[in-house]
């Protein structure tokens, strides 16, 4: 870190740096002067290097160095001269716009250059070949390179002036500019995301403002003025949030003007109230929350009524229509008509939330289940008056919707109002911002409000109808969709109807209990009842009571039996059921006693945390006021030295109740008379000045008229001569010019031919050099044409050709899959063959194998054996099937050599050689010996098959 007496140095030393091409070591070297503890004080130089520290902050994209470099300059010039601080700041905001634009219309001048030497052709093959692989068009390449780098710059550039200005009361009018432009950035370029982290800032930003009132240069929101410009900041938050169609972010754009306006407790302009409550509107509208929406046009009804003075009857008669067809667009019936307690409690929580957006003050009263209904807000709008200013369509819709009793024509006298209303609506002249109103939106809703009144009519006359018949009535919808519709009605409780499909009839039936039809007909019918049961059966009056009980007296005596027992199990069941209330009751108790001691503890917990806090702020204020001492005795010393300075004694200060506000007090009271006697001195020297003036002009003033009086008699005589001799000159001239005029007049009529002869040379040689141009023009026009089609029958042929090509590779390509799975195929078959026959080999050595031992058994237990195979014979082939009878036969035939134990006699009884001598040695070599013989009986055929296994039974052991 180099440092440097004054900070005229380091800028020199930049500017040096600069000049060079060393932009990084200068903006480091400014970087190393600003944070420097050295240059505290502020002064004019620091702001000339400010301004050129954001240059190169912007120049090279440094965002993380410009945002240091403007920290430390706040530190220095916040207390001193904040409006250096607004300069600098908007000089970097200027700067970073201006890169950003420039590098956008750098972008698209390389989108639009024509910078290619052929005219006709598209696109060079280099370009074709990077778009080829890098994947992307040339602008979304040009943007990426160019323009994303100074956008993504000027972002962090809002940024970091939001977070620099954030808690400064004195630049509060600048943080609202730079809010404003940052939200013009996200809305001409459609950066929502963007948008959404900007509002999620400026909230963290005003919640931190609350959370910490001990700042010491916070803006003070009760202020009009820092009122006005968070408001507008908002305002200006919510326009853009609608347009940029972000609704989410717009619904919390209104929470935050409301939060805003329980904060300070007031009311904005009513001109921003229209802006946020038509904005509420269309927010409600989006979200499908009707009854909201309709309350907010309400809300704006009432605010223009009362407050807007100069409203014309057009602009009131178009709120009321939109207010009570809004209201009318509510569903009739209600939502949470069969919703559970806690889907209730989460109904009234939102309820009055949304009020109090709205601007409603409802009571919350437990009694009450809803409090913001459609039934109360058309209660509303006949007691404000509303039904009186609307149009007469709305009117007559209104009334034919919610007080006429027409089942049969209803849809059909509804139809051509709906009709009419969708062609009405129109723009408020009162508020410019106020977007167009269309009655078209609400058109949908009333048609369905009027199918549900429709059918709720007609379930009133009718209990069945056909299908046919209900869909006649009703123009609006298929019979689907209102199928659909009287579900959801008949989720809603609103309606009672059912829909058989296989009989084509739709019935409509009460099923409440409070119904008139319904309250009494139990007992009617138990009534109706009775009486026929007496008409068939008629009691016999004839037969005596006693001779009727004494058959029956055995049963009575059972059944009063059975019914005492069964009186007795329902006493112990109600004895069981009282015994489980009380233990439920008990457990309900403890759990209403560890309830109420966890409030106990949640509150003690809060109490604890309340006064931790309050403890915090006592040692806060403990601290600032002790910094406030310090502050004040410094400034005493001060005060003490600087009399001490002028040689006066300092005046009596009462220490005891000594602060630093009577010290500033005393210190500006000391300025006044400094001031005072300085400006006392500068009159009196500033009267003896006065005086030495008058005196020496009162002397100069003769003299100087008699120099004047010379001056004019010397002045006349010069003018007089010199006017003499302009006059001599003056004929001398004309003389002259007569006499040169004489003499070229000789002249004239060579001059003329001369003039005509040349207009003609240069007119012939004028047609000759655009004959000329023309006959290029149009050689160049015939060679270019030429050119052209000889590249498009170069570009045919090339294309042709790269097709011929193609198909050969495919079908080479082919004919290679289709050798190779042939290939593969034949592997496979010729694998097959060899795993076949190396199983068939096996599975004769094993027979021949058993052989040998059963021959082996037989032979030790002395039993005859059959003649077998000799020991060093290889098993038989499948083609050579008849070799063992052929070797019977050689064996049994005169001349052939016979082993004994095969000869008759003493000796056919005689056990073959004994087989341990093959098996049982070891320095035999059996394996091998077999492995031989069987190679050498099957060597005639090439390669045998035993070769063959005993090879692959060496490499599966490997």
């Amino acid at each position: 870190m180099t440092s440097f007496l004054k900070p005229e140095n380091a800028l020199k030393r930049a500017e040096e740096l600069i000049n060079v091409g060393q932009k990084q070591d200068a903006l480091q070297t400014l970087h190393d002067l600003i944070t420097s503890k050295r240059y505290r004080a502020w002064q004019k130089t620091l702001e000339r290097i400010m301004f050129k520290y954001v240059e190169l902050c912007v120049d090279m994209r440094k965002g993380r160095f410009a945002k240091d470099g403007l920290i430390q300059y706040r530190i220095i010039c916040q207390q001193v001269n904040v409006s250096s601080l607004e300069e600098v700041i908007k000089h970097f905001m200027h700067l970073s716009t201006e890169k950003a634009e420039q590098a956008r219309n750098q972008a698209q001048e390389l989108e639009e250059a024509l910078d290619v030497d052929d005219l006709e052709a598209d696109k060079r093959p280099e370009d074709l070949m990077l778009s080829y692989v890098s994947g992307e068009k040339g602008k979304d390449r040009s943007d990426r390179e160019l323009v994303t780098p100074w956008f993504k710059f000027l972002w962090e550039t809002y940024r970091t002036v939001l977070e620099i200005l954030r808690n400064n009361s004195k630049l509060e009018a600048l943080y609202a500019m730079t809010a404003h432009r940052a939200f013009q950035f996200c809305k001409q370029y459609k950066r929502t995301t963007e948008f959404r982290r900007l509002c999620e800032i400026i909230r963290n930003h005003l919640a931190n403002l609350n959370k910490y009132r001990d700042q010491r240069d916070r803006p003070d929101l009760s202020a009009p003025e820092s009122l006005q410009l968070y408001l507008d900041t908002r305002f200006e938050q919510l326009k853009i949030a609608t347009e940029l169609e972000l609704w989410q972010e717009a619904f919390r754009s209104v929470e935050d003007i409301h939060g805003l306006m329980c904060m300070v407790k007031k009311t904005p302009k009513p001109s921003l109230m229209t802006v946020y409550y038509v904005k509420l509107t269309e927010i409600f509208w989006i979200s499908s929350s009707h009854l909201y929406h309709a309350y907010a046009w309400f809300k704006l009804f009432l605010l223009q009524k009362s407050f807007n003075k100069n409203l014309s009857q057009k602009d009131l008669q178009l709120i009321a229509s939109s207010v009570v067809l809004a209201a009318l667009s509510v569903p009739p019936h209600d939502r949470t008509y069969s919703a559970s307690h806690l889907e209730l409690e989460h109904e009234k929580e939102r309820n009055l939330r949304m009020a109090n957006l709205i601007g409603f003050n409802l009571e919350t009263k437990p009694e009450s289940r809803e409090m913001l209904s459609r039934s109360s807000l058309l209660a509303e709008l006949a007691s404000k008056g509303v039904m009186s200013c609307v149009s007469q369509e709305v009117k007559d819709i209104y009334y034919l919707l919610e007080h006429e009793f027409l089942p049969s024509d209803l849809a059909l006298k509804v139809l051509p109002l709906l009709n009419k209303i969708s062609k009405l609506g129109g723009k408020f002249t009162f508020a410019s911002s106020v977007p167009e109103v269309q009655f078209s939106q609400y058109v949908p809703a009333l048609e369905k409000l009027a199918t549900l009144r429709l059918l709720q009519q007609v379930s009133n006359v009718y209990q069945t109808m056909k299908i046919d018949n209900l869909a006649g009535l009703i123009p609006f919808f298929d019979f689907s969709v209102v199928e659909k519709i009287s579900v959801d009605a008949v989720k809603q409780k609103f309606l009672s109807m059912k829909v058989d499909h296989m009989k084509n009839v739709v019935i409509f039936c009460k099923t409440s209990l409070e119904a008139d039809g319904l309250k009494d007909h139990l007992a009617s019918f138990a009534e109706q009842l009775n009486k026929a049961r007496q008409l068939i059966c008629p009691p016999d009056r004839k037969q005596s009571k006693l001779g009727a009980l004494l058959p029956t007296l055995s049963e009575v005596v059972a059944k009063e039996h059975k019914r005492l027992l069964a009186r007795k199990s329902i006493i112990e069941k109600r004895k069981e059921e009282q015994e489980r209330q009380l233990l439920e009751m008990e457990r309900e108790e403890e759990s209403k006693k560890l309830r109420l001691q966890k409030v106990n503890d949640e509150a003690e917990k809060i109490r604890l945390e309340k006064e931790s806090e309050l403890r915090r702020k006592q040692r806060i204020q403990r601290e600032m006021e002790e910094k406030e001492k310090e502050e004040a005795r410094l400034l005493l010393e001060e005060h003490e030295k600087r009399f001490k300075l002028k040689g006066k004694k300092a005046p009596p200060i009462d220490k005891a109740n000594l602060s630093r506000q009577t010290l500033l007090q005393i210190s500006l009271i000391e300025q006044q008379k400094q001031r005072q006697d300085i400006e006392k001195k500068l009159q009196k020297l500033a009267k003896t000045m006065d005086h030495l003036e008058r005196a020496k002009r009162e002397e100069a003033a003769p003299l100087i008229e008699a120099a004047y009086q010379q001056r004019l008699v010397e002045e006349r005589i010069l003018h007089e001569r010199e006017q003499q001799m302009e006059v001599e000159l003056s004929k001398q001239r004309h003389a002259g010019d007569l006499h040169e005029k004489e003499r070229l007049s000789r002249m004239m009529g060579n001059k003329e031919i001369y003039q005509e002869k040349v207009v003609s040379h240069r007119q012939a040689e004028t047609d000759r050099l655009k004959k000329e141009r023309e006959d290029r023009i149009s050689r160049i026009l015939q060679s270019r044409k030429q050119e052209r089609e000889k590249m498009r029958k170069l570009k045919y042929f090339l294309q042709v050709e790269e097709e011929r090509r193609q198909k050969l590779r495919e079908a080479e390509e082919a004919q290679k899959r289709q050798e190779a799975e042939r290939k593969k195929k034949e592997q496979l078959e010729h694998q097959a063959k060899l795993d076949a026959i190396a199983e068939k080999q096996k599975q004769r050595e094993r027979e021949i194998e058993e052989k040998a031992e059963r021959e082996k058994r037989e032979a030790l237990l002395g039993r005859p054996t059959e003649p077998a195979l000799r020991p060093y014979e290889p098993p038989a082939r499948p083609l050579e099937s008849g070799a063992a009878p052929a070797a019977a036969a050689a064996s049994s035939a005169p001349g052939k050599y016979v082993p004994k134990f095969r000869r008759g006699g003493a000796d056919t009884t005689r056990a073959p050689p004994p087989e341990a001598d093959r098996w049982g040695n070891s320095s035999s070599k059996p394996d091998g010996d077999r492995w031989d013989r069987n190679s050498s009986f099957g060597s005639g055929g090439g390669r045998s098959s035993t070769t063959w296994s005993s090879s692959r039974v060496s490499r599966d052991r490997h």
